[in-house]
């Protein structure tokens, strides 16, 4: 039997429906991560043997050869004051005069008006990538870089305080000139914290203090003295 007019367009609208839905993302991303900015390399200001001012704090060790960094902290707990705030702390390799960053970490971001946790990796320009993982203020964590031949890096992460880990091996074809243990705020907009401990940083597999590093400051926060492949970042 033929359609009428109003019926062929009712048939060409349910038809329709399916090729929607298959343009239709299958998952969204993340509500709890809406930073807009990726972390990535270092902006270097100020003279002498300290840089300060640009988006990373802590401790930066250069040179070459950089195959492994490691190092434990706990997150603090964060108190936002602007809905722009966001804040990571963060392992890494290069960036520090070069173009590239290899890096696991966490972060801190005020975007929904309070403190979202996450953990996160980023081969950098490429844009960070979230695990799904539960992360909360006073968490232990323990992260590592480690170039495990040419372009290959495996990245791993672990809260020690609710025992799940996290690795993956990403590509990319870094120069390894730099390794770092930092804060970091991409947005240039901290929100206040008391206090945040690095500990057993290590590069190489040898303690960080060995590598001469780099101290660096970033907005309202400085670090303490080096020892041992430990310090703090406390405000400034």
């Amino acid at each position: 039997m033929a359609l009428s007019r109003t019926g062929r367009l009712v048939l060409a609208a349910l038809l329709a429906l399916p090729a929607a839905a298959a343009a239709t993302p299958a998952t969204a991303a993340p509500a709890t991560h809406t930073a807009a900015h990726g972390f990535g390399a270092a902006h270097r200001f100020g003279h002498g043997a300290r840089y300060d001012g640009g988006v990373w704090g802590g401790y930066v060790a250069q040179g070459n050869g950089f195959q492994s960094v490691s190092g434990s902290w706990t997150m603090p707990a964060v108190q936002c004051n602007t809905t722009n705030d966001l804040f990571a702390p963060w392992v890494g390799i290069d960036g520090y005069g070069s173009q590239t960053v290899e890096q696991t970490g966490v972060q801190a971001d005020c975007s929904s008006g309070s403190a979202v946790y996450s953990a996160w990796y980023e081969m950098y320009p490429a844009p960070p990538q979230y695990f799904s993982d539960p992360v909360d203020a006073g968490d232990s964590f323990t992260a590592s870089v480690v170039n495990s031949g040419g372009s290959s890096y495996a990245l791993q992460i672990t809260d020690n305080t609710k025992g799940w880990t996290e690795t993956t091996t990403q590509q990319l074809n870094g120069q390894n000139v730099s390794a770092e243990a930092v804060i970091e705020s991409p947005s240039q907009s901290y929100p206040s914290f008391s206090r945040l401990d690095f500990s057993g940083v290590t590069v190489n597999g040898q303690v960080f203090d060995g590598y001469s590093p780099q101290a660096i400051n970033s907005g309202p926060y400085t670090e303490t003295a080096l020892s041992n492949g430990s310090f703090a970042i406390v405000p400034a």
